[in-house]
């Protein structure tokens, strides 16, 4: 093959590396330019690999090409690799255009140093040994006196190696509030910031925080991001997408999270609760988690080819919720850019190619669920079965009254056994004997193309499963949660880190793979991965680290020298400040309205929403009733969930549809949203409740809008504000003075009629400025 010595000698005389006297990490600096450029075509997949050169290991980097190598340790002028990186050639250039990109001056640099320095190679970060890392010592004084727990340590040294140093703590109220909506998903109450700001205890904070982490709220909060993973949702999807009776599971969720269930058990009872032993009625309940996915009810359809498309959906959900893991690559070939082989696909689709569900319209199996209605009824039964026992007992067979007492008894009986709930619940449950299939490699990832058959196994780049397990959904839920699996716990932490601070550690939240980026902090996160493992799984345990931290305490006001050293606040010298999650958006609003109903649990809901007249594509209408009373002021995990048109409102704020697994929502800024918190009936009617709140508390302007502000934004107005809000009250009240039509309908419409002796423009014009204080920054923000 033709060299290009010239232009190495000559690049090497010209520029000096930068990289001359540092030592290169693999992982963080060579990795990702192989990924990104390289593996594509020089990667783990075989059938695709171009020349036979292997770039994601060190012996396919070194192999004899004939008299050369990509890489010769120790001399990059000898390494084929830095020849084809640095040619004038077109056609010898690489990589080729359309698999890669040129290589900047200063990567070459770095290759050429890393193949002088040796050119090693490193195991992926994310698949190393978990162990817990020691703390750092405080490089400057000041990181001693900052840190409230370990991870200012952390973030203490990062800060000073970036020339940065932290902000000042934020005001008690901001704190107040910043962790109350990270925590319950809901602002406190006035009174309860009011009491925390005041407390002058010296843990004063964290017993606030404790409090929260208590409430029942807390859960409904959370269950939001663990729904997005479990892609529920109250419909079946595709076309047609009937509705779904699957809602216990989201209430099994809300529970587990409030009872502080340990996560890894928690893991257990949802992929394989149903093989427990005696398992009970919840833990058969929490393996609905894969029976989230779709099914398709449309005539004529394969239910054999959507059963499949199903255990694929539950493959690549389990690797990207538990292990962070995109696994959807190896399913028509070996990934590309991981060591997934085609192979090592089709043995994990083997753990769930054994179970009864088979894309059937009834959604079998399933199991009898209950409500609490429903189990006062049955009480009711059995003790009129248990009644009529005992009257029967007191009377003499040869009395005339026994027979007739008897068939009351019978009658009874039957009406009892014969009363069953109206609701079942979607279940996993494993087939056994000649019903067992047989998994073979399906190539190209089609069904009905069957190559060699598997068994079940993990992906041969993990640990491996213990030699004496049996080979089923048990099992591999337990390898999940094992302690020498080092994915999951640093998984899970990283994704709680990213709902508190905005932006995960790693993030990528969806792929700790070659593709993903490398960890911001990376000894903070083992150091949280590994305490979350060693304290039983606890997540609250795990929440509260993060939010008592100095870190999260600090203002999150913005200064022009932190915006240039650190614009997305990867280093974290500042507070984290972004917008809240749809849910939040919504239930705050009506929090601060004061009617948001604090009813938990049940059958989801249909809360106002534009009347859009849609229809399915086959005619379902996916127009609702909406809801009455408490069940129209519903949180927003209890809304309908329907695939083929999710809420609108929450759309717009970037909830999913849940077709599929959403590990992470990204956040979008719209004109749109705007005119969803102006407009949407959810948010009139809050502005109209709100406004109602207000003016029968108290006839002053400026005590009223001092009120909405504590409710709304917990805090009090500036004087300017007061000002503003005060003339705008003014001006829209003498634009309804002489339009009594337009006053009414401002201040009734959807809400309901005028309480008594009220008057209809005074009403509107505050439905008007609470609508403003509403639509603040602050309130869609997290402060």
């Amino acid at each position: 093959m033709h060299r290009h010595w010239y232009l190495v000698c000559l690049l090497a005389a010209s520029s000096a590396s930068i990289f001359a006297d540092d030592s290169l990490d693999f992982n963080r600096d060579i990795r990702p330019l192989l990924s990104e450029n390289c593996l594509i075509c020089h990667g783990p997949d075989e059938e695709e690999r171009a020349a036979g050169l292997r770039l994601d290991t060190a012996e396919g980097s070194r192999e004899d090409l004939g008299g050369y190598a990509a890489i010769v340790p120790g001399d990059a002028d000898a390494s084929e690799l830095l020849v084809r990186l640095t040619t004038n050639d077109e056609d010898l250039r690489m990589p080729p255009e359309g698999k890669g990109r040129k290589f900047t001056g200063e990567e070459i640099d770095r290759i050429r140093s890393w193949i002088e320095q040796g050119g090693d190679y490193a195991g992926h970060w994310s698949y190393e040994p978990l162990h817990r890392p020691a703390l750092p010592s405080p490089s400057d004084a000041w990181i001693s006196d900052w840190a409230k727990n370990p991870i200012d340590d952390f973030i203490g040294q990062r800060l000073v190696s970036e020339g940065l140093s932290p902000s000042p703590a934020a005001d008690r109220l901001t704190l107040a509030r910043r962790v109350s909506i990270d925590l319950t998903g809901l602002p406190p109450a006035w009174t309860e910031a009011k009491q925390f700001a005041g407390d002058d205890r010296e843990d004063a904070y964290e017993a606030y925080v404790d409090r929260l982490l208590a409430k029942p709220s807390f859960g409904e909060r959370w269950a939001r991001t663990w729904l997005d993973l479990a892609r529920y949702a109250d419909s079946a999807g595709y076309a047609d997408d009937p509705p779904r009776t699957i809602w216990a599971y989201r209430d099994y969720v809300i529970e587990s999270l409030n009872q502080n269930k340990p996560f890894d058990q928690f893991t257990i009872e949802q992929i394989a609760g149903d093989l427990l032993d005696e398992p009970t009625d919840e833990q058969l309940i929490a393996t609905a988690f894969h029976r989230n996915t779709t099914t398709n009810n449309e005539g004529g359809t394969n239910d054999e080819e959507f059963r499949n498309v199903a255990i694929v959906d539950r493959v690549n959900t389990t690797m990207a919720v538990w292990m962070g893991t995109t696994m959807a690559c190896a399913q028509c070939h070996t990934h590309k850019f991981d060591p997934i082989t085609h192979h090592d696909y089709f043995s994990f689709f083997a753990f769930f190619n054994n179970t009864e569900d088979n894309d059937q319209r009834d959604e079998r199996p399933t199991i009898e669920f209950w409500t609490d209605a429903e189990r006062q009824t049955k009480h009711s039964l059995q003790a009129k079965v248990d009644d009529l026992k005992n009257e029967l007992g007191e009377i003499e067979k040869s009395d005339d009254a026994y027979e007739a007492k008897n068939k009351q008894l019978a009658a009874a009986k039957k009406k009892l056994n014969q009363f069953k709930p109206a609701k079942t619940v979607p279940v996993m449950r494993s087939v056994a004997g000649d019903k067992l299939r047989k998994t073979h490699i399906q190539i190209r990832g089609n069904y009905t193309s069957l190559g060699d058959e598997v068994s079940a196994a993990t992906p041969a780049a993990f640990p491996s499963l213990p030699d004496d397990a049996p080979r089923d959904r048990l099992t591999l839920a337990r390898w999940l949660v094992a302690d020498n699996n080092p994915l999951t716990p640093r998984v899970i932490a990283n994704r709680h880190w990213e709902e508190i601070f905005g932006t995960g550690i790693v993030s990528t939240s969806e792929e700790f793979g070659s593709q993903g980026e490398l960890p911001s902090h990376p000894e903070l996160l083992d150091w949280l991965a590994a305490e979350l493992r060693d304290s039983g799984w606890d997540l609250k345990h795990l929440l509260r680290l993060l939010v008592t931290s100095a870190t999260y305490r600090q203002s999150s006001v913005t200064t022009p020298a932190m915006v240039d050293l650190d614009p997305a606040n990867r280093w974290l010298a500042r507070g984290p400040r972004f917008r809240a999650s749809a849910e939040v958006v919504r239930d705050q609003a009506l929090f601060a309205a004061g009617i948001l109903s604090d009813k938990m649990f049940g059958p989801p809901v249909n809360p106002p929403q534009p009347n859009l007249g849609l229809k399915a594509a086959f005619g379902g209408n996916t127009d609702w009733t909406t809801s009455d009373g408490d069940d129209r002021y519903r949180r927003g995990i209890y809304t309908m969930w329907r695939r083929s048109s999710p809420y609108p409102s929450m759309a717009q704020f970037d909830a999913p549809s849940r077709e599929t697994c959403t590990v992470r929502r990204i956040r979008t800024n719209t004109p749109l949203q705007a005119l969803v918190t102006l407009n949407d009936p959810v948010y009139v009617e809050a502005a109209q409740a709100l406004a109602r709140l207000t003016v029968a508390s108290t006839t002053s302007n400026e005590d009223r809008i001092t009120l909405a502000f504590e409710r709304c934004l917990t805090r009090p107005p500036h004087e300017a504000e007061i000002a503003r809000l005060c003339e705008l009250v003014g001006k829209v009240q003498s634009h309804y003075q002489d339009r009594p039509d337009e006053a009414n309908a401002m201040a009734t419409q959807p809400l309901g009629e005028l309480p008594v002796d009220a008057d209809a423009g005074e009403l509107a014009a505050w439905t008007v400025a609470c609508n403003v204080i509403l639509n603040l920054d602050e309130m869609l923000m997290k402060p």
